[in-house]
């Protein structure tokens, strides 16, 4: 009888653990850009981060009615489309005839992991530096990323979260 509690204890604790360690999607999207995303239907899911936090991660989630849309409108940290040229070039890249930079945002065959957006609107969260000490081009000129993007399509009613750390 002992020997059952003790392994019904350390049962416990390792499903705890292992419960602990999964976020749904929605609830990643919900903490990370700061809405209730808990009605999203999640169209696609990828995380690449490793052991030491570097890598990507990519949530897209379609949702019917217009709750969401409701949400970021009467957010102010998001802006309408068109996107500045930091999201822009963080999520599509950008070239001139000097070249070219970005895209930041990409799967493992550096193809960008957010499709063209007509109509819609973004967030981006530095999360490299600590709130107003650094404006979103300064994320272009550093050595490392560390920021979240956020961009709502409203023609589709779909929302993109994407996180890259490096």
């Amino acid at each position: 009888m002992k020997k059952l509690g003790w392994i019904g204890i350390v049962l416990v604790f390792v499903l705890s653990l292992a419960a602990c360690g999964s976020q749904e999607p929605q609830e990643m999207v919900s903490e990370a850009l700061g809405v209730d995303a808990s009605t999203g239907s999640t169209m696609f899911s990828m995380d690449t981060h490793s052991d030491n936090g570097d890598g990507t991660s990519c949530v897209v989630l379609h949702f019917d009615g217009n709750e969401m849309i409701k949400q970021i409108k009467a957010d102010a940290n998001w802006q309408p489309f068109p996107l500045d040229e930091t999201v822009k070039t963080l999520v599509y890249g950008v070239s001139d005839e000097t070249g070219s930079i970005g895209p930041f945002l990409t799967d493992e065959d550096g193809e960008t992991l957010v499709p063209e957006i007509e109509n819609g609107y973004y967030r981006l969260i530095d999360r490299h530096t600590e709130q107003d000490t650094a404006t979103g081009a300064d994320i272009l000129n550093r050595g490392s990323f560390n920021f979240i993007v956020g961009l709502y399509d409203t023609d589709t009613n779909t929302l993109y979260c994407c996180e890259l750390d490096t």
